[in-house]
Order: structure tokens, then sequence, then C-alpha cells
């Protein structure tokens, strides 16, 4: 019993040699460094135990620059990506200011055309309230008086006055005293008015 047991171990203890050996060959694994002792009996496996890549201190430090040297250049390549996208910022911002200086200079020339049109508007009311109050203080006053003065405002101007008496008379629904003033007038003033009020339109 003792010898089956023997027998049996030597048995393993072969096979597994032998496994070892096996896959050693066939480069599996690596135990030539453990069988030396084994291979140096046997000639066509003897040779020179593999053994593992050793890297020493300086590889390290190799190892540690190339990495500094790979960060060194993501850090610069985002740096330059910054740089773009701030030039791109900087150019924007100058767009947007020319566009804002564009739209603030049309604002005040649009409210320089307003206050334009308001000042005229002023002008053309206060010119129209100086003429008909001016047409009132005429027909109020003997006509020989009025036709007086008529005779030395300007054409336009008498014009003018002469018109709105007309107009405040056909308001108040009552004769104009227009063709009194006119039968007082010099001929050649007379016609001369009547001229240029039938070649301008009927407005102040």
């Amino acid at each position: 019993m003792i010898g089956r047991v023997i027998v049996l171990l030597l048995l393993i203890i072969i096979l597994s040699v032998g496994g070892i050996i096996w896959f050693d060959y066939l480069n599996v694994i690596d135990a030539k460094f453990v069988l030396a002792p084994i291979y140096s009996r046997i000639p066509f496996l003897a040779g020179e135990p593999r053994t593992q890549l050793q890297i020493s201190p300086d590889d390290d430090i190799n190892l540690d620059a190339e990495r500094l040297a790979i960060r060194l250049q993501a850090t610069e390549f985002q740096r330059m990506e910054l740089e773009i996208r701030e030039r791109d910022m900087e150019d924007q911002y100058g767009q947007i200011e020319q566009i804002v200086q564009e739209l603030n200079l049309r604002q005040e020339t649009l409210d320089d055309i307003e206050r334009s049109l308001r000042l005229q508007g002023e002008d053309a009311e206060n010119i129209g309230r100086n003429i008909e109050q001016s047409s009132r203080n005429l027909t109020n006053m003997p006509p020989e008086n009025a036709v007086s003065i008529i005779a030395m405002l300007d054409n336009q101007l008498a014009i003018d006055v002469i018109r709105k008496t007309e107009e405040i008379a056909r308001a108040e629904g009552r004769a104009s005293i227009v063709p009194r003033w006119f039968s007082l007038m010099e001929p050649a003033k007379a016609a001369e008015l009547q001229r240029l009020m039938a070649g301008r339109p009927s407005s102040l």
C-alpha cells in the first residue's frame, strides 16, 4: 500500500515537472529561471534562463520627464486655444461696440431731425397765430388804414393776411372785407397781389 502511494506521488511529481517544462518550452510560461538546474542536465533544453525586464531609476526619471513634457504640451495647446478664443471675443466685442456707436449716431440724428421738425412746427404755429391776429386787427380798423398797411407788407405776407381774412370771414359766416381792400389799393398793387394769389397754393 505504501509502495503504491510512493509510486503515485512520484508519478504526480514527474507529470507536474514535465508539464511545467513543456509549457515553458512552448513559451506559455517562463520557468527556466526556476528550472535552471534541471535544464543544465538536459542538453537540448539548456540555455539562458529568461528574465523579466528590469527598469532602472534613470528609466523612471525619463518616463516622468516624458509625462511632464506631454502635460506641458497639452497645457500649451490649452493656452493657445484660450488665446484664440480671447482674440475672437475681442473681435466680436469690437464689432458690437462699432454697431452700438452706429446706433447711437443714428439715434442722435433722429433726435436732431425730430427736434428740428418740432421747432419748425412751433414756428409755423407762431406764424399762423401772428397772421391771424394781424388779419383781425386789419379787419377792425378803417379799410383805408388797413390798405395802407397791407401795401407796406411783403407780397407773400400780404397774401397770407388776405387769405386768412377770407378764411375767418367764411368761418364766421359774414362777408369778406378783402374786395373792399382791393378796391382801395393802387391798381398795379391789387393786380400784382391777385396774380400771385392765383399762382400760389392757398397755404401759409
